[in-house]
């Protein structure tokens, strides 16, 4: 089953009288319970490519389709309720509130959502524990380590149980032992959760953790590259 799909995707930027074409006719599918790795080098359309699918921005031209919904000719509104119910987001700076315990942070979503204030707290205490915070809920982001941090914002993506998460560079902060870690984890949750993750990286070193390959190169797809499971979850 698809959680989204792109259809001869291009974005053009303009900046001042210079045109850089960011994509150019990206169309692929994302099928649930896929590990998907977009890699490449700086510039290469990674960022651009996740911020379309996640219906962050919008495309110059082309389709973007997620849970069955074509989202061209949506209002802002509507854009933001289908990215609310059907998408989850790791960021590499974090993007975690530092006025707020890892607790509040990650029971944010649900309780602008409407979620009464128990059904929330008790959510996202049931995730903290599974990513393995359960001794630092009550901790402020910057009481905490980077991994920790990004352990939180996985966690906060979760806990609307969307069918896909999008992580742009999420190991960017970390060095080489929690960017492995973070990767880790995600596969784990992407195994016994069944959300299917797409993740952006510059870092090769991460590619024999997943399942599927994206490899852009100005703009446009040079590979797209399913492989064996690459690890025991």
């Amino acid at each position: 089953m698809k959680v989204a799909e792109t259809q001869k995707l291009t974005k053009t930027y303009h900046f001042g009288d210079t045109e850089v074409q960011a994509l150019r006719e990206i169309s692929l599918e994302i099928e649930e319970r896929e590990f998907i790795a977009v890699w490449g080098p700086s510039g290469s359309g990674k960022s651009t490519l996740c911020n379309l699918i996640g219906l962050l921005d919008v495309p110059t031209s082309g389709e973007v389709m997620v849970a069955g919904q074509a989202s061209s000719g949506l209002t802002d509104s509507r854009r933001s309720d289908l990215r609310n119910s059907s998408i989850g987001f790791v960021f590499q700076n974090f993007n975690l509130i530092p006025v707020l315990t890892a607790l509040e942070n990650v029971m944010l979503p649900l309780q602008i959502k409407g979620v009464p204030k128990n059904e929330a707290k008790s959510r996202a205490e049931r995730l903290l524990i599974e990513v393995e915070l359960n001794d630092r809920m009550h901790h402020r982001p910057q009481k905490m380590s980077g991994g920790q941090q990004q352990r939180v914002a996985i966690a906060r993506a979760l806990v609307t149980d969307p069918a896909l998460i999008i992580a742009d560079e999420p190991t960017a902060n970390l060095d080489t032992r929690n960017a492995t870690l973070i990767i880790d984890l995600m596969r784990r949750i992407n195994h016994d959760r069944g959300a299917a993750f797409v993740f952006s990286t510059h870092d090769d070193r991460l590619l024999d953790r997943v399942d599927r390959r994206i490899h852009l190169q100005d703009g446009e797809i040079i590979e797209d590259d399913r492989v064996a499971m690459p690890c025991s979850v």
